[in-house]
């Protein structure tokens, strides 16, 4: 079992060089952990905290890449951009990486950062659809022709193709049918969202595994992302947990994410998280990983190792911890196979 980070946001009152400082430390941390995955997201115009942005803040840490550790994006908010800019810039980051770039993207939550682009909110997979039609031609094909719906290109040239042949692994969250089955046609794995618990991904696994198969294309084990936080016990990580992540949580709530609701989050955050968040002993924590790889194709597992307030020395004491406890002992770790997992579904239905 291969384990990542989420490198996400900062409070706006820290100044920016202080960020990047932290996200410098976090690199360092984290692979000294033994962490293999260092990802981030994207948001735009972000009320109260801010995001680097992905593509030049990924240049400048592949500086410090370890030669066994992957870059990516979770996720980029794909249907704002232009395919070909996307598609030229995402192409020399895997240049600069020298192949080792995943690409995630989504179509990202908030209506606020297509209205500010001036693009149609409602149309947003219908975008993402042929966002990744069109950069999958970039990166392949010698000269591109493509008349679409939202962009048209005629008999161009293309000269950057990223070093991964054909090109970078696509990665796609989904979270209910449609978008599992978007998943499987145009990515390369279906990532799982943090929210979803195990029940969840194994009603969608069948639907995720005949699309795939229809279309001839290969299994691949899924990337799974959890909130981890280990304490004494179960009540001390869940103190811990609270301590650093209920104003994120109220935040998403804020923003109108469909999985948090306000009430819920303000008035039972600990029945909020415990479905989908990775709570307890290191013990429990490294059994509860082992029992959800025993029932899905899973991996990476990516977690967020920072939360508002906390600081570099906070951030890097935390993946300390986890790499001693958790990442290290788990290495040998084996998930499930598509085969074992469809079994188990379908015995159960």
């Amino acid at each position: 079992m291969e384990f990542g980070i989420l490198m996400g946001d900062q409070p706006v009152q820290s100044s920016p060089t202080e960020h990047l400082d932290l996200m410098l430390r976090k690199v360092e941390a984290a692979q000294e952990a033994g962490f293999k995955y260092l990802t981030i997201g994207q948001h735009f115009l972000y009320d109260g905290f801010r995001w680097l942005q992905p593509i030049p803040l990924l240049s400048r840490l592949a500086a410090e890449l370890d030669d066994d550790v992957r870059l990516g994006t979770t996720v980029l908010v794909g249907p704002v951009h232009h395919p070909v800019i996307l598609a030229e810039e995402l192409a020399t980051l895997d240049i600069i990486t020298g192949g080792r770039l995943v690409v995630g993207i989504g179509t990202g939550y908030l209506p606020a950062e297509y209205e500010t682009m001036g693009v149609p909110f409602k149309q947003r997979y219908q975008l993402l659809d042929e966002l990744i039609e069109v950069m999958t031609k970039l990166w392949t094909q010698d000269r591109v022709t493509h008349h679409g719906r939202f962009w048209n290109i005629e008999d161009a040239p293309t000269h950057i193709r990223p070093v991964q042949d054909p090109r970078p692994p696509i990665w796609l969250g989904a979270m209910k049918e449609t978008g599992v089955r978007r998943a499987a046609r145009l990515g390369d794995v279906w990532t799982i969202t943090p929210q979803q618990t195990v029940d969840q991904v194994e009603d969608l696994i069948r639907i995720y595994v005949e699309e795939r198969v229809g279309a001839g294309l290969p299994l691949n084990k899924l990337p799974l992302r959890r909130e981890l936080m280990i304490g004494r016990d179960f009540d001390d990580a869940v103190n811990n947990f609270a301590a650093v992540a209920r104003v994120k949580y109220e935040a998403y709530a804020d923003r109108g994410m469909d999985l948090l609701s306000d009430e819920a989050v303000r008035n039972g955050f600990v029945e909020t998280v415990r479905d989908h968040v990775l709570l307890g002993s290191a013990d429990d924590v490294r059994n509860q990983i082992a029992a959800i790889a025993g029932r899905l194709p899973i991996g990476p597992l990516l977690i967020r190792p920072h939360w508002p307030g906390m600081d570099a020395g906070q951030t890097a004491a935390y993946l300390k911890k986890v790499g001693e406890e958790v990442v290290k002992p788990l290495a040998g770790l084996e998930s499930a196979s598509f085969e074992k997992t469809m079994s188990t579904v379908v015995g159960a239905g």
